[in-house]
């Protein structure tokens, strides 16, 4: 692979060092402006976020660096349609806001698994989804925002792929492990804002030095590589020529890349999953201090997903007019020598573009943006997995733990995650065809849809049950993995080499396979919950849909499992003798916010208080209104969207 230092230049790299001094002031001033010393404070921020910290930080945890490089790349092959992902968001941030955080904040829960097992009862639907949802970060999020935040340094400063990762880590666990969400959600509303004023100059730059929206739609279909011959053959011209449905987000079909039913029924589903129910996003939202706050978030959120089409996908496709060997290129040898993979080149699409486009100073502020990208949604992803972790696996292993010895817990589990990532990285690099945003949505295809049915069936129906979820889930997640072993084992080829899959296993579209799945796990559900006993009312007040407003008390279907709750006994800091710990005893605990006293112990009504601050999801009729109104809004516009595109 070539590798000419781009970034070697005095105004990108002190933008760049300033960028990681700023970065680092915010998370360190988070860490002394909030609670970090207890569960509530380290993973939900203490409940008290308002709604554009909250807006901007589902923005950045969504959008990592695996967008701008594997949406871009995905782009610069197929042209918009990949856009139609980003638009499908704007539905869900509003189902979110207004169907489900209003049913979880009733039940006073701080992780997803813990809603299930309040709504179902028992422990294994519970370890298992914590289990399931571990697995997922670390094969698509974390691995995919790694290899793509590595691509960029290696294109602009030259470094090795696993210097350039070990480098991003050390700098991103360094907040996250001491800040708690706090930190991350302030860091990530620094980066949004970074991020988007970054990648608007370089579209500016992009269609400037292509000549306008116009001459960008006819040069696009004209961007063919000048080398298309291989071991003296020419290969197939479908390989390299663009789609002539490139400017539709509706595609055939039968034959599209990404087939309409599937763009909207397939994808919906995915979205549900992904903007509903998965611990990264609903934390955020868990943080916010009342209702209106998450709802106004959620539309905030919903206007920042409006700008990817423009920024990155549009980007990406100009990206492939400017360097159409480089970007395109189909012959292998080619395309390990541009990039390092054979299988073809356009995850270098949008870091190649602010290399070789952006002037002195700017081109270390995109820099930044993607380094800002890549860290937000990694922070994001290890607070939540730390969470889900401690809170939900290391609580059944160890009866009665210390709140200190959960903190610790959380904090070393991050450690050995980013381990396990790290190792993942090379199969990330080969699969899909080099196309790594179609690797993402892929694995989530074979692993999303049973845990959207659940807990889609587990809000809006009552009457299904432990029994009924759980065979569901276990049903789904053989069927998935089945697919998905296959497919890797396979290989997905490329064009000179084909995979030699068999129709049934990879042909089918992973977005249709998302539909059959769901479907199947639906209706093994309901079929095995009709079949057993039905959970009685008095288990499920304010745990469903149909008895959100219910005043009665509830009698938890876990109360059993309350002694698992962290023990309140004194730590250690001070032991009995009320000696002071030593100097490094204290340094350590300040790092790790275990110093911050205990205040006097709450009488059972002040409990009851806090209890109900926490569960309250009333809103004032005023600001209820407005963000209603602005819900309409943003659905409005997202219909527009789509149809305009179409």
């Amino acid at each position: 692979m070539e590798t000419t230092i781009k970034i070697n230049n005095a105004a990108d790299i002190s933008v760049i060092v300033v960028y990681f001094l700023v970065v680092l002031a915010v998370g360190l001033w988070a860490m002394f402006s909030t609670n970090r010393g207890t569960v509530g404070g380290f993973f939900l921020a203490g409940r008290n976020m308002v709604w554009w910290p909250i807006g901007a930080s589902l923005f950045a945890s969504n959008i990592g660096s695996g967008h701008f490089v594997g949406i871009a790349g995905t782009a610069a092959a197929g042209g918009i349609a990949i856009g139609g992902y980003e638009w499908n968001a704007l539905i869900f941030v509003v189902v979110l806001g207004w169907l489900f955080v209003p049913i979880y904040i009733k039940a006073g829960v701080v992780t997803m698994p813990e809603y299930l097992r309040k709504r179902f009862g028992g422990k294994r639907i519970q370890v298992y989804l914590s289990v399931l949802s571990l697995i997922v970060y670390i094969f698509t999020k974390i691995s995919a925002d790694i290899f793509s935040g590595a691509i960029f340094i290696q294109l602009a400063i030259g470094l090795n792929l696993y210097v350039a990762i070990i480098i991003l880590l050390a700098i991103t666990a360094l907040y996250t492990i001491t800040g708690g969400l706090a930190a991350v959600i302030y860091t990530d509303t620094l980066q949004t804002f970074i991020m988007v004023v970054g990648s608007f100059v370089l579209m500016g730059f992009a269609f400037k030095e292509v000549g306008g929206y116009d001459a960008f739609m006819q040069k696009y279909m004209q961007a063919i590589p000048s080398n298309v011959s291989y071991n003296g053959t020419t290969i197939n011209q479908d390989c390299y020529t663009p789609r002539p449905d490139a400017f539709h987000i509706f595609r055939d079909p039968v034959n599209g890349d990404l087939p309409w039913p599937g763009l909207i029924f397939g994808l919906s589903i995915l979205a549900l999953w992904y903007w509903c129910t998965d611990q990264v996003i609903v934390q955020r939202c868990l943080s916010g201090k009342n209702m209106s706050h998450v709802k106004a978030g959620c539309i905030m959120c919903g206007y920042l997903k409006l700008l990817p089409m423009f920024i990155i996908v549009m980007p990406g496709m100009i990206s492939r007019i400017l360097y159409t060997d480089v970007v395109a290129c189909v012959v292998p040898e080619i395309c390990e020598k541009a990039c390092g993979t054979a299988v073809g080149c356009t995850n270098i699409a949008y870091p190649k573009m602010v290399v070789e486009l952006m002037p002195n100073g700017l081109r270390g502020l995109m820099l930044s943006v993607m380094l800002a990208s890549l860290m937000s949604s990694l922070t994001s992803i290890f607070n939540s997995a730390s969470t889900l972790f401690t809170m939900d696996i290391y609580t059944k292993i160890r009866k009665r733990p210390s709140e200190k010895e959960l903190m610790l817990a959380g904090r070393a589990f991050m450690l050995l995650l980013i381990g396990i990532s790290i190792a993942w990285v090379p199969v990330v690099q080969s699969a899909q065809s080099g196309q790594l945003f179609d690797y993402i949505q892929s694995v989530t295809s074979y692993l999303g849809p049973p845990i959207a049915a659940v807990f889609l069936l587990g809000i809006f129906c009552k009457r299904v049950n432990e029994q009924g979820a759980f065979w569901g889930l276990i049903f789904g997640l053989l069927v998935g993995l089945s697919r998905m072993i296959a497919e890797f084992a396979y290989g997905t080829g490329s064009c000179v080499a084909p995979s030699n899959c068999p129709f049934i296993i990879c042909d089918i579209h992973y977005l249709y396979f998302a539909i059959i799945l769901f479907g199947v796990s639906a209706i093994v559900i309901l079929g095995v919950s009709f079949m057993t006993k039905p959970i009685p009312d008095v288990h499920l007040y304010r745990l469903c849909w149909s008895l959100r407003n219910s005043k009665e008390e509830r009698i938890d279907l876990d109360a059993d499992d309350k002694e698992d709750i962290p023990d309140e006994k004194d730590d250690e800091s001070v032991s009995e003798a009320g000696e002071e710990p030593g100097c490094l005893k204290k340094a350590y605990n300040w790092f790790c916010g275990l110093d911050q006293q205990k205040g006097p112990k709450l009488s059972k009504e002040e409990e009851e208080a806090l209890k109900q601050k926490l569960t309250d999801t009333t809103e004032v009729p005023l600001w209820r209104n407005v963000v209603n109104i602005n819900g309409i809004i943003l659905l409005t516009v997202a219909v527009f969207c789509h149809a305009f595109f179409a």
